[in-house]
């Protein structure tokens, strides 16, 4: 037996039991005559002491080579300390030690195995099975298990059935790049890793299990940002015979289940935003909502007033910043330098001090007089002492601009609690955008969204007005999963690849066995897929997805510890019937 008793359980009331402990050094401390050392697992720190004249001095000299990260087995007797540490559960006792086995030698590490490490990114990354055995770390893997348990017992007991679907699928042209797999067996020819397992989950509801999920992985070929891997884990989800009403409630439900097991935080509803009104009012389709500064549109009011920069653009926006009235002409200059930024990419913006006395002071006050600017104010719904930021451009590329620029100040002003949490439903989407580039529709979702019912005759006439019977669950400014209600005839589906620009061929060729599943009496279905590492990460009060992932890639999708990707040798390309040219 390696252990009685973890390093995180021993109280007070196991005094004089005799104990075998494991687990890593923490720390040694020799004060000559007395050596203590912290030994620790992943449930806590236990303090081990070796006293002269109580323990064997071949025993103390033992502790005295101990060094960091050693693994060693300790048995003794539990002890009451004579200067308790109320920081630590442990903090009543010691363990008195009567036998010391060093299990493992360690090297010394490149970092320190503490909350607050001397230890880079790219570093820990290199080293992280030494990172996880730092508390952060450690305790945000077991949080993550925490959530995924919670979602396995909540979708569980409403019915759904855990099904695996192949990871060895069929590439599609639409999406993100796909990584792809050689076939040793079949030369010439590629299986893919699913972005999503989409087509396999509609199959499914084909099949008659009526309701489905998976705690699944899937993989994109695309370019990484802190928010994003190579490989990501969805909680993909189906449902049969549903409407899209049916398929909120469960998912609020869901939501609102981990937010009270995980949190212990209660939301009582969910608002419901429209993509059109979501652009409108905050400049992007996932807006945090855990504060306000709405978008006022200012054309009518600040356009044809003999302001240049005004009247030669598409639209005039602006938002109120609450209390930042008294900003000086350097916190102001910071602002516009900040939507300069070349990815921002604005020429500036239009400041306006509400001041407290209700009068007003702006950056165009040659222009605008003190009515007009009240009328602003009104629009924006400022208070006294409120800060008016106002920028002008072109419709699509002006709201994005605003946007970043109130997330910013937001965060300045310390409105993005981490622990407050805001969901939003965001619904009808457009079922298609238009693409410049290649002259055709794209799929604003994927090719097997169906169209709003009452739409459905726009698919003919007028494509581009056609709203998607979809939805997007949005939590504090992050999209935490979306889905739709799905095409289940042949004709539509057929209808949607021809918008696609599909040839009735190339449709057959990729989506074929989905057009045939769909003959043999497929019933109405939707779903929705929630991305876990993201969700995880903002119930722990984070924005960075890599820290809840065991072993995750860098930002340029390598794992720096086991050093992936890599070549292989040309016995394995031969095999593979691959030839790379350099």
């Amino acid at each position: 037996m390696y252990r009685s008793h973890n390093n995180g359980e021993l109280r007070i009331d196991n005094a004089k039991q005799e104990v075998c402990l494991s687990g890593w050094v923490q720390k040694v401390r020799d004060k000559g005559f007395m050596v203590w050392v912290d030994l620790r697992d992943r449930y806590g720190i236990t303090q081990l002491i070796f006293d002269g004249e109580r323990t064997d001095a071949g025993i103390v000299d033992q502790a005295r080579s101990l060094g960091r990260e050693f693994v060693v087995q300790v048995k003794g007797q539990v002890i009451e300390r004579e200067a308790k540490n109320d920081q630590m559960p442990t903090g009543d006792i010691e363990i008195l030690v009567t036998e010391i086995i060093v299990l493992n030698k360690s090297k010394t590490p490149p970092f320190t195995i503490e909350n607050e490490t001397d230890g880079g990114d790219e570093l820990r990354m290199k080293y992280r099975y030494l990172d996880i055995r730092r508390n952060p770390v450690r305790e945000n893997l077991i949080f993550r298990s925490k959530v995924t348990m919670e979602v396995r017992n909540y979708l569980s007991k409403e019915g759904f059935i855990d099904v695996e679907t192949p990871y060895l699928i069929k590439s599609t042209p639409e999406g993100a790049r796909d990584f792809v797999v050689p076939s040793r067996m079949n030369e010439g020819q590629f299986y893919a890793l699913p972005q999503s397992p989409q087509t396999f989950k509609q199959l499914l509801m084909v099949g008659g299990l009526d309701k489905y999920f998976q705690i699944v992985k899937c993989f994109r070929d695309e370019d990484l940002r802190a928010d994003r891997q190579p490989e990501f884990t969805q909680i993909d989800c189906e449902m049969a015979f549903v409407e899209q009403e049916d398929i909120l409630n469960t998912f609020e439900g869901l939501v609102k289940h981990l937010l009270k097991e995980i949190k212990g935080v209660d939301i009582a509803e969910f608002p419901r935003m429209t993509y059109e009104e979501a652009i409108r009012t905050y400049g992007n389709d996932k807006p945090d909502i855990r504060f306000d500064m709405k978008f006022g549109e200012l054309n009518d009011l600040a356009k044809e007033k003999g302001f240049g920069v005004f009247d030669s653009q598409e639209l005039v926006v602006g938002i109120a910043v609450p209390g930042c009235a008294g900003y000086s002409r350097k916190q102001l200059d910071k602002i516009v330098d900040f939507v300069k930024k070349p990815q921002i990419g604005a020429n500036g913006l239009i400041w306006v001090k509400f001041n407290e006395d209700g009068t007003f002071k702006s950056s165009v006050d040659k222009f605008f007089d003190q009515d007009q600017l009240k009328q602003w104010a009104d629009r924006l719904d400022a208070k006294e002492g409120d800060l008016l930021l106002v920028m002008a451009g072109d419709v699509n590329k002006v709201r994005t601009q605003l946007s970043t620029l109130r997330m910013e100040m937001a965060e300045q002003l310390g409105m993005r609690e981490s622990n407050e949490f805001a969901p939003l439903w965001v619904v009808d989407f457009p079922l298609l955008e238009w693409d410049e580039d290649s002259e055709r529709y794209h799929a604003m979702h994927h090719p097997f969204t169906s169209p709003k019912p009452e739409d459905m005759h726009l698919l003919e006439s007028d494509p581009g007005k056609v709203r998607a019977n979809a939805y997007d669950m949005v939590l504090n400014g992050n999209e935490i999963g979306g889905g739709s209600i799905r095409i289940f005839d042949k004709e539509t589906q057929a209808r949607m690849f021809d918008l696609l620009g599909f040839t009735k061929e190339e449709a057959i060729d990729q989506f074929g066995f989905l057009m045939n599943a769909f003959e043999y009496g497929a019933p109405p279905h939707g779903g929705l897929a929630f991305g876990l590492d993201r969700l995880v990460a903002i119930l722990g009060g984070q924005e960075t997805i890599r820290d809840f992932i065991a072993f995750p890639k860098n930002n340029s999708g390598r794992d720096v510890m086991i050093d992936a990707p890599s070549n292989i040798d040309d016995d394995q390309l031969k095999e593979l019937h691959l030839k790379i040219n350099l």
